[in-house]
């Protein structure tokens, strides 16, 4: 993988759990502007945006969504920075963070899910600048190519390469929506890539489910089929 990340899309400028799980992370509906809701999430409010069994129809949930408290001394696991300035602006001002994570059995793909969460949009703005400098560009494999995810979010990018963390094709995605930051990773053992139409659909039912909970609604968006 390259070392290099590249600092992502900002509005219209362009577009785990410790341990294994994180490896797993890199292996793997709202839309552009500024949001109309920017509240800060509590902890039952972060898991509820973690998309569940029945917001990913076709997968099997083999990590339930479940939201934590960051430890002072002990960043969030899915909050990866290069320097220690960069995990003070990133990992330090996070309120909460959570994970899920399913499995297609057939081809031994997985999708995975993370969210950071943040008292205001500020800091998870700033934060959304460091983390995609680690999960943007080549961070998923070499030769890495730009998904379009649309106008999802007001922060977005994605990256696909042929050869991921799993030895397969594999995409790791990142968004900003309000308060929030949203990591998505797919990953397979196998030949086939998890379409770009289909990251583009968990990125917006991840995106529409951040809104709703900052709207005060329960999330309730989930994937086509369902």
């Amino acid at each position: 993988m390259g070392d290099t990340g590249s600092v992502g899309t900002r509005g219209g400028r362009g577009a785990v759990v410790a341990g294994a799980a994180v490896l797993l992370l890199l292996a793997g509906c709202g839309s552009g502007g500024d949001e109309a809701g920017a509240a800060a999430l509590g902890k039952g409010q972060v898991a509820s945006v973690l998309p569940d069994a029945k917001a990913a129809p076709g997968w099997r949930l083999y990590m339930k969504p479940a939201a934590l408290k960051p430890m002072a001394e002990y960043p969030p696991p899915v909050c990866v920075s290069r320097t220690k300035e960069q995990r003070e602006t990133a990992c330090r001002p996070a309120t909460f963070w959570g994970s899920s994570a399913f499995v297609r059995k057939a081809d031994r793909t997985t999708l995975n899910f993370w969210v950071l969460a943040y008292e205001d949009e500020k800091a998870a703005d700033a934060a959304y600048d460091v983390l995609i400098k680690w999960y943007g560009g080549d961070r998923v494999g070499q030769d890495a190519r730009k998904v379009e995810l649309g106008g999802t979010g007001a922060e977005r990018e994605a990256n696909r390469a042929a050869v991921g963390t799993m030895g397969g094709p594999g995409t790791i995605a990142q968004l900003r929506v309000g308060t929030t930051v949203l990591g998505i990773s797919t990953g397979t053992e196998g030949t086939s890539a998890v379409p770009d139409q289909e990251v583009k659909a968990f990125a917006t039912m991840f995106a529409e489910r951040a809104q709703q909970a900052q709207n005060g609604e329960k999330p309730s968006a989930s994937l086509p089929g369902h």
